[in-house]
């Protein structure tokens, strides 16, 4: 942020110059990212007081704060123009006439112990002025540009003193043109929409304060096309008796309002002003904030090499696999794994040492901050490879089946097999499958490797630093298997790999948290898409909602693999393999997502649902609407490589019996 002159700030105004600052006195500051129809401002956010004019104040820092509008700026901070206040209103008032703004006694309390003198009191109103002037260039400089503009003026209350009911929100539209009614009303309406967990929301016009402030006065009386909604936030986000915020409460209200101001902002100017874009996004800015980029290496630098999947694979599989066939299944088999290198401790010290909430737009924001503590459950993860706390972590991050979860399983083993299924062909070798991965490499233009590995649970794994696949060095695949393979591991997981690492920001390449449910979703989606899904497939997938359901309740691995291949005729070479990836690392319960994951995905692409942004990386759908908003804004870059599947469906090849049972999934 720049340190500048009010007449240097005025100066790139009247350019149209793109700038953040503060005055040189630190009185005020100013963002404008991008030029848009809509302003926000925060005029008592601040507390500061001149260390001359603190000496005499009568009020200690609390009893000020009780009376300004803490957090008021964060609310608005995602927003591209902002104005903030950093003084106290206890200096001056800027939401009074500068004859009015210089306090001796405000809200009943004495402010100085020893009054003002004439120079002091100079000081403090030149800073009155030079707000406004900035104010004044401001608005004059996007009523030239889009003939309008609204001013979002936000505040806040303290209700404690109210003895009636008051709403969460109050609009003061006393001096408002009635030119402008409908616009109050749909401003009232968007505030009446938003939701806060547990906490009522209401929204009220004129009822705690009329806008008689002076901020609305102002710009109102020198600007007939701009709006001012003076907008009052009851403190329903901190204890205003003992000046605490509330973090989760600041937060939803910050998501909260930017959405709100969006839909407001973007109705106005298309009735109002000469704005033609009817994206949303567009009234954001389009420049990446650099603490975006600053928190994004940081994040990349800790975590860029962790692959939890290369160390939670057993390194003892075949060995096991061998004593637990010769025991006739009774004895469980005892798995080992490579040593892990690396301090807990430290690498999570390392992760909660980045300050994520200096990220401005709190959609961003989120995306990190739940991104580093996902890597510390990730962490835990790691560190407590093959001991008994390693599940209790496991279900900490992955979860466990849910009932409908199981009742999708269940249906899936209670059907017959398919006749046309039983006719399989050649196996495929390793071999095969490599060949088969390299081609479908030349296929999208990836540059990466294909390996073959004995220490595998799966028969095939992307490892996506490495920008590489592993096969299993034992595996054996029909034709339809191996196509099905290449379609979610090539398809879906190197697609992501490679697209992760054209964006700008490297957050999409170590993975957003439990990204597990809609990659491996989208990978299954992309078998069934390609025509090469199965019902022999689909039960696999079943069996490992059921297995883990079982381990999660205390089952063991011999009477989960004696109840599988008992109950459902399962093969037990096929057995052995869906065990051990349930229990390898202590208790993993991430294969239960893959089922889970596909049955969602399908009804959204059968809805017509556009998947494709979620092929940026590897990332979540609850990230979607903000990976869109991203996309829109041109912070990140849309999707180059699109799965194949997705472009060209082929969905009649899977027949139309397994389209009957994938529509019965619930």
């Amino acid at each position: 942020m720049l340190n500048l002159s009010v007449e240097e700030i005025i100066k790139k105004i009247n350019r149209k110059e793109v700038f953040e600052a503060r005055t040189n006195d630190n009185s005020f500051q100013i963002k404008i990212n991008r030029y848009v129809p809509y302003v926000c401002t925060a005029i008592h956010a601040g507390g500061n007081l001149r260390p001359e004019l603190k000496e005499k104040a009568a009020l200690n820092d609390y009893e000020r704060w009780y009376e300004e509008d803490p957090y008021t700026d964060e609310f608005i901070a995602a927003l591209p123009i902002t104005l903030v206040g950093n003084d106290s209103r206890y200096e001056y008032d800027l939401n009074r006439a500068p004859e009015d703004c210089i306090f001796e006694e405000a809200w009943g309390k004495k402010v100085w112990t020893k009054p003002l003198t004439k120079g002091e009191k100079q000081a403090s109103l030149k800073k009155h002025t030079n707000y406004y002037r900035v104010t004044y260039a401001l608005i004059k400089k996007l009523e030239e540009l889009f003939d309008g503009c609204v001013v979002y003026d936000m505040h806040s209350y303290n209700f404690r003193r109210w003895d009636r009911k008051v709403p969460v929100f109050n609009i003061g539209a006393e001096k408002v043109d009635p030119k402008f009614k409908n616009h109050v009303l749909s401003w009232n309406k968007e505030l009446e929409n938003i939701t806060i967990p547990e906490i009522e929301t209401t929204s009220a016009i004129d009822d705690v304060f009329k806008g008689r402030g002076y901020n609305l006065a102002f710009i109102t009386k020198h600007f007939e096309k701009t709006l001012v909604l003076a907008t009052e936030v009851k403190k329903i986000y901190c204890d205003e008796l003992e000046g605490i915020g509330y973090p989760n409460v600041i937060k939803s209200l910050k998501s909260s309002l930017k959405q709100a101001i969006l839909n407001h902002a973007n109705a106005f100017a298309l009735s109002t002003t000469n704005w033609q874009s009817k994206r949303k996004s567009t009234l954001l800015d389009n420049q990446i904030d650099p603490e975006v980029l600053k928190i994004d290496r940081q994040l990349y630098e800790i975590v860029k090499n962790f692959e939890l999947l290369q160390f939670v694979n057993p390194i003892n599989i075949e060995k096991e696999k061998k004593a637990f066939f010769k025991s006739q299944y009774t004895i469980n088999p005892t798995f080992k794994y490579r040593p892990i290198k690396i301090d807990p401790y430290l690498l999570k010290r390392k992760l909660y040492a980045i300050k994520a909430d200096r990220i401005e737009d709190i959609e961003i924001q989120k995306m990190y901050e739940t991104t580093i503590s996902a890597y510390a459950d990730k962490i835990d993860l790691l560190a407590t490879i093959g001991t008994k706390r390693f599940l209790y972590n496991s279900l900490g991050y992955f979860g466990s089946p849910s009932d409908k979860d199981l009742r999708n399983a269940r249906y899936l083993m209670s059907l017959p097999k398919i006749p046309d299924e039983r006719k399989t062909g050649k196996k495929l070798t390793a071999i095969d499958a490599k060949s088969a991965f390299e081609e479908s490499f030349d296929f999208y233009g990836f540059k990466a490797n294909v390996g073959i590995s004995k220490d595998l649970a799966a028969e095939a794994m992307v490892l996506n630093q490495q920008k590489k696949v592993l096969v299993k060095e034992n595996a054996l695949f029909s034709q339809k298997e191996l196509d099905f393979l290449v379609h979610h591991e090539i398809g879906v997981h190197m697609v992501t790999t490679m697209n992760s690492n054209l964006q700008p920001i490297k957050l999409f390449n170590v993975g957003t948290p439990v990204n597990t449910y809609t990659q491996e979703g989208l990978a299954v989606l992309s078998e069934y898409l390609s025509g090469n899904l199965t019902l022999k497939r689909l039960r696999v997938l079943a069996l490992r909602v059921i297995c883990i359901d079982m381990m999660v309740k205390k089952s063991d691995f011999k009477t989960i693999f004696n109840y599988i291949t008992n109950e459902y005729n399962v093969d037990r070479e096929d057995a052995f393999i869906i065990i051990t990836r349930v229990f390898r690392g202590g208790g993993f319960t991430k294969d239960y997502l893959y089922l889970k994951g596909f049955a969602h995905f399908y009804k959204l692409w059968n809805s017509g649902y556009d998947l494709t942004p979620l092929l940026i990386g590897k990332t979540s759908i609850k990230n979607y609407n903000t990976i869109v908003e991203m996309m829109e804004r041109k912070l990140i870059k849309r999707p180059e490589f699109i799965s194949e599947a997705l472009l060209n469906p082929n969905t009649q090849k899977n027949g139309t019996i397994l389209e009957y049972i994938v529509n019965g999934l619930i």
